[in-house]
């Protein structure tokens, strides 16, 4: 008989930005397999999803790794659950219409690594300012480059846990960095993202460093902001072959902007300015190759025979992936 850690993971209801919450089940000879994971429950009321007088949620395994940091032992992300087992309103992951898995997702997650003593990004200095952004993205050494131990650590973990990370970069302000999550899957890749950034979260407590995961930081400073782009395609979009196809998808995203801005992350009117890469949140747009649209065209996709992906550039770091996810799959079926 051998005993097994289970670090079960679910989503608070707190408002407007939920929050991961995490507790460990001690089970006997565990098999790794997702159908072997019990439900369990937590108190709601101290989660904001439940009174107190009838405060028990459930916990729904949905996705389970090995946990790479802690000696037999296992993540597993859940879904929320009410008492008589229907989804919880903070349960966006339940909005997701993709059961054949005919979308598939990568999001490029953005964050700050943030100094608890100084109450800004690492890398800042205690009494003003760095010089301006521009020698931090993708830089190496000790006056550009701030945190590199974590994040490297982050990578390893994840890998290990076997999460389909695409890769790392430091990003435009200082302090800043950036890691990918691609899945075949909308699920699936909401649930890697959630896993991952619990583990950076947990990886930071031991360097005693926070991770700002909010989309403007800095405020109306001349500094970047953080977004979750999402990279997304279905058979529609990977097998289109024609401009028209693509227009018409993109244009099924302009009677609908209000919708996709309300799950895009809290907050989100600080970043989507026009400036520092994004496109302002009172506008429309797309283009091939642009960063500074509201949805590129990758430049991959005219030159394959108009084939492949689109990216929301809107989503920002805070967001949720499986609102985000879930929205995207409702307007883009609207055209399919």
């Amino acid at each position: 008989m051998s005993l097994v850690k289970l670090e079960y993971l679910w989503l608070d209801g707190y408002k407007p930005t939920q929050s991961l919450r995490s507790k460990t089940k001690i089970e006997k000879d565990f098999s790794g397999k997702l159908e072997d994971l019990p439900m369990w429950s937590f108190d709601g009321s101290s989660t904001e999803q439940a009174p107190g007088g009838s405060s028990d949620c459930l916990l729904k395994p949905v996705y389970v790794v090995k946990d790479p940091q802690r000696k037999d032992a296992y993540l597993v992300m859940c879904e929320v659950l009410n008492a008589d087992k229907t989804p919880h309103v903070s349960n966006g992951r339940a909005l997701i219409e993709d059961d054949d898995n005919d979308f598939w997702f990568g999001f490029e997650q953005e964050y700050f690594l943030w100094d608890t003593a100084t109450n800004k990004p690492l890398g800042f200095p205690a009494g003003g300012f760095p010089a301006p952004q521009g020698p931090y993205y993708c830089s190496v050494g000790a006056y550009n480059a701030f945190g590199r131990e974590i994040v490297e650590e982050h990578l390893d973990a994840i890998i290990e846990a076997g999460l389909n990370v695409e890769g790392i970069n430091a990003e435009v302000a200082a302090g800043q960095w950036e890691f990918q999550i691609f899945s075949k899957g909308a699920k699936q890749a909401g649930d890697q993202i959630w896993i991952a950034r619990y583990l950076l979260e947990r990886i930071g407590e031991k360097y005693g460093v926070a991770v700002n995961w909010h989309c403007k930081p800095l405020g109306a400073l001349d500094w970047n902001g953080s977004g979750m782009h999402a990279n997304f395609s279905n058979s529609l979009l990977r097998t289109a072959g024609s401009k028209e196809i693509f227009d018409k998808v993109c244009e099924a995203f302009r009677p609908v902007v209000k919708e996709h801005i309300e799950v895009y992350g809290a907050d989100n009117h600080l970043r989507l300015t026009g400036k520092h890469e994004t496109a302002s949140i009172h506008d429309f747009s797309y283009g091939v190759s642009d960063r500074g649209a509201s949805i590129r065209i990758p430049v991959g996709v005219p030159a394959n025979g108009w084939k492949g992906y689109l990216e929301d550039r809107r989503p920002n770091s805070a967001a949720d992936p499986y609102k985000v996810a879930a929205r995207i799959i409702k307007t883009v079926k609207s055209v399919s």
